[in-house]
């Protein structure tokens, strides 16, 4: 039966990506066949020798299966994307809560249990595919939904807001961020001159800018990263009626990033360090959740605010507009290929349902531009809807023929519409019959180049997220300017951006010029008013404890093996994923003889790569530890990056040669692998990073 005849999107299911996943087997080539082929059927008898004309004569051109071969290997890459080129992908579903039929009539949003088949992908902008994960970057956040009345992307980013107010600007913007065109330096950093020269020279980007050198930009864990769809869309309902929207996704697990310290030290140590995780957690059963919510506002509150509602470079408050929750997105499976899958999936913001339309937003009416343009290109031409990533499972009938790639075999003498040979079809659904209606709302007005006077202000909301933060998260972002103007080679750049931050606050300016050798200049800052707590990380810490953390336990020959068991055993109960680090891989002998297997070295892994460290107590383990400068070393990048560090017996005598001092916020010391060491200890770790360290 072909899947795509079947309604299978709009059901309950505890495996809702049946649909698709039935779709996408006809595609898998499944490793258990057994003979080589050509891409023709033909078996092949010999794979390490070409044809050629005698034992050491040349090649012959009539070996087809060694032409094929190469041929194919040839032509195996494909254009990358220009931006949002580096990225992972899993497959999963949405369940809504409950009906949004008062605000929208999309189906897969109508019956509260309903599920709906998924495919996310995560993402940098600005590096190209080989590029290190943990950089600091905007994340994409893309979500394709394979709805029963078609395909759904809401394509959106880590951070609610972007760059610069109308799509016009955006080449200008990605050719200023990506590697400087004389040198193709650096890689996938916005830390240099022609990124900084663009910001100075276009204030609107102030807002951004705040975001991208605060710890969002650096996320511990795709699955611990909000979602923001960055535009405001409109829902539609049944009767045309229109509400604005504004999404978001609020992952299980809360809001966590690492220090710009551990970012640059993991890029070495694990360039994969994101897409491994979310891998390896899905692979473990472990699966990231998120949480869809939506603001809503009416159509005539559209000028209610101090800010334009078109403006992408402004959110709302949630103080104002409160998230409403409206469904959960479970990502449980990952892709059979990174290539056919996470690389050929194909995200745009066009893909709409009945139910969801845009608004007037410049950047918005460029991105529906945009994509499909990008798309032809990438992906050979016009028919990258059909390649089985991007399929959706709701029926597809229309009269496009032909192009590169066509692989559908459509019968029939007529192509075309109106038509009375094929009996008039396809035929156009009307509004009675599910199609799609675009909301109706008067348009006038001069042709014109122009910005709306609505759109001026450039700093009111950089000050709002400035004043949002906590302490240590305003010390983050103080020094992450100074860090990327530390980079740029002009003098002229850092006075100018300098003296650009002044507009938003005096203290920012002062305490980054500071670092940089230069006095701000006197400015009037944006006015303060009540600070919105939902913009601060430590405000979102999530309701996963310590479920899915990483947790070294740096161990040696003589360790307490008794004190091994009883932590590791007690912080897995907790949902922890516990690791034994050691000088070398393999067992270690434990005082009681018995043997720890450690199945890392501090040869290949380093504190950067865990959330907590845990040092068990025996002398003869803890004396080979203060021996060896890279388990020094382990222990006292955990204490600067504000992990928690636990000891027990001998250990804590380890920690104070390593001056990590044992009564420091988030150190725990104990004689003993007690029940009350590790409950103390297990709330050290859930609190993510203690930044009130001296």
């Amino acid at each position: 039966m072909d899947p795509q005849n079947q309604d299978v999107t709009h059901r309950r299911s505890d495996t809702p990506h049946d649909a698709k996943d039935a779709q996408l087997e006809q595609y898998r080539v499944h490793p258990a066949a057994k003979h080589l082929t050509t891409n023709q059927g033909v078996r092949v008898d010999d794979d390490d020798n070409s044809l050629r004309a005698g034992v050491r004569g040349p090649t012959l051109l009539e070996d087809f299966h060694f032409r094929e071969k190469i041929t194919h290997f040839d032509h195996e890459r494909i254009p990358e994307r220009v931006v949002h080129a580096r990225g992972a992908g899993a497959y999963g579903f949405f369940e809504a809560y409950e009906s949004m039929a008062d605000v929208t009539c999309a189906a897969f949003l109508a019956e509260p249990g309903l599920r709906t088949p998924v495919f996310a992908r995560f993402s940098t902008v600005a590096g190209s595919r080989g590029s290190a994960d943990t950089v600091r970057d905007v994340r994409g956040f893309a979500v394709k939904f394979y709805t029963g009345e078609g395909n759904f992307d809401l394509v959106g980013n880590n951070m609610p807001v972007f760059f610069i107010q109308d799509g016009v600007k955006f080449p200008d913007f990605v050719h200023a961020v990506k590697p400087e065109p004389h040198n193709e330096i650096p890689q996938a950093q916005s830390a240099h001159d022609t990124l900084w020269d663009f910001v100075r020279n276009q204030p609107e980007t102030t807002h951004m800018m705040m975001w991208l050198m605060s710890d969002r930009a650096i996320p511990r864990s795709y699955r611990m990263m909000q979602g923001f769809g960055v535009h405001t869309f409109r829902f539609v309902d049944a009767a045309g009626r229109g509400t604005f929207v504004k999404f978001h996704w609020k992952p299980r697990l809360g809001v966590h990033s690492l220090v710009w310290d551990e970012t640059q030290k993991i890029g070495g140590l694990d360039p994969d360090f994101n897409r491994r995780d979310l891998w390896e957690a899905i692979d473990n059963g472990d699966v990231p959740e998120w949480e869809l919510g939506v603001q809503l506002v009416a159509q005539d509150d559209e000028h209610a605010f101090d800010f334009d509602l078109l403006d992408a470079t402004k959110l709302i408050p949630e103080e104002l507009v409160p998230v409403r929750p409206v469904g959960r997105l479970v990502l449980n499976r990952n892709p059979d290929n990174f290539f056919a899958e996470t690389e050929q999936v194909a995200f745009h913001t066009a893909h709409v349902v009945p139910g969801i339309d845009f608004t007037n937003d410049p950047l918005l009416q460029a991105r529906l531009f945009s994509y499909l343009d990008t798309q032809l290109i990438r992906l050979g031409g016009p028919n990258f809807a059909q390649i089985p990533i991007n399929r959706p499972v709701a029926d597809v009938h229309n009269n496009q023929r032909d192009g590169h790639h066509q692989m559908r075999l459509d019968r029939g003498r007529s192509s075309y519409s109106k038509n009375t040979l094929g009996r008039g079809c396809p035929i156009v659904a009307g509004p009675d019959h599910g199609g799609y209606e675009h909301h109706q709302e008067r348009v006038d007005g001069a042709k014109i180049k122009q910005r709306s006077p609505s759109f001026d202000d450039h700093f009111g909301q950089a000050a709002l997220f400035w004043h949002s933060m906590a302490d240590w998260e305003r010390d983050h972002i103080v020094a992450a300017f100074r860090f990327e103007l530390g980079k740029c080679d002009t003098h002229d750049i850092r006075e100018d951006v300098v003296a650009l931050l002044a507009n938003v606050d005096t203290d920012l300016a002062r305490r980054v010029g500071a670092g940089l050798g230069i006095t701000p200049p006197t400015r009037t800052p944006a006015p303060v008013g009540e600070p919105s707590p939902a913009l601060s990380i430590a405000n979102n810490p999530g309701e996963g404890g310590i479920h899915t953390r990483r947790i070294a336990i740096l161990a040696a020959d003589g360790v307490g093996g008794d004190h091994v068991r009883a932590v590791a055993a007690r912080l897995t109960e907790h949902g922890a994923t516990c690791e034994v680090v050691g000088p070398r891989q393999g067992p270690l002998r434990a005082s009681d003889d018995e043997e720890i297997e450690a199945p890392r070295s501090l040869l290949t892994m380093g504190s950067p790569l865990y959330d907590a460290v845990y040092v068990p107590g025996g002398a003869e383990s803890v004396q080979a530890l203060r021996g060896d400068a890279d388990a020094r070393e382990f222990l006292v990048q955990a204490y600067r990056h504000g992990k928690a560090i636990g000891a027990t017996g001998e250990a804590g005598a380890l920690l104070e040669h390593c001056a990590v001092p044992t009564d420091a916020p988030g150190v725990v010391v104990d004689a003993d692998a007690s029940a009350a060491f590790v409950d103390t200890f297990t709330t050290a770790i859930a609190a993510h990073r203690h930044y009130d360290r001296t």
